[in-house]
């Protein structure tokens, strides 16, 4: 089967990765060969003290990088991109994304690059017997939780870039094993959160 045929079919993944610097999407075959690729060129910015990416960013920039693929596929197969068989999203390291029960952003998407966690990270590590970077959703939220922020009693669902993108394309409120353990701590048996380690923090 030609290339041509396998993505004319659907029978094709399609990865999206959220870059710190470039929105990046590629087509794959099932000999997970390359097919066709496009990416998207963005920037955090500061926001109230905090580095972000905006809701208005992410879904233009994913736009923009869906366009740039699908321009891929027609250039090189003459083909008009219409289904695939899968899709992945993954996303820079971990932060913190927390919403209310109207799908609302409580605070600015706070990402990888933000070093005001040390506090919690210190204390969690401790707790924990483990590393806890600064960068992972758990020790934001801890130190929301420490700073007594406003908007912690209205969390409905705290999540990742990834999980976040995930969600809002699909309905479902999951995450895979790679970006879980930037959220929590795992445990390796089971490749669920710790429960453990879920009882001593709460």
């Amino acid at each position: 089967m030609s290339a041509r045929d396998i993505i004319a079919a659907g029978n094709t993944s399609l990865g999206i990765e959220f870059g710190s610097t470039r929105i990046k999407a590629v087509l794959i075959g099932p000999d997970k060969a390359p097919l066709a690729s496009g990416s998207h060129t963005w920037i955090s910015r500061q926001m109230d003290g905090v580095w972000t990416y905006s809701i208005l960013d992410i879904w233009s920039g994913l736009r923009s990088c869906y366009r740039a693929l699908a321009a891929d596929v027609l250039e090189r197969y003459g083909l008009v991109l219409e289904t695939v068989g899968s899709i992945g999203i993954s996303a820079m390291m971990h932060g913190y994304m927390a919403f209310d029960k109207e799908k609302i952003l409580l605070t600015p998407f706070r990402t990888w690059q933000n070093t005001f966690t040390s506090e919690a990270s210190e204390k969690l590590s401790a707790l924990f017997g483990v590393n806890i970077p600064q960068r992972w959703t758990i020790a934001h939220l801890y130190q929301a939780m420490l700073k007594r922020e406003e908007h912690l009693p209205k969390i409905d669902y705290l999540t990742t870039l990834a999980g976040y993108v995930h969600w809002r394309l699909t309905g479902f409120r999951s995450v895979g094993v790679g970006e879980g353990s930037g959220i929590f701590p795992l445990d390796p048996e089971t490749l669920q959160y710790d429960g453990r380690m879920m009882q001593d923090f709460c």
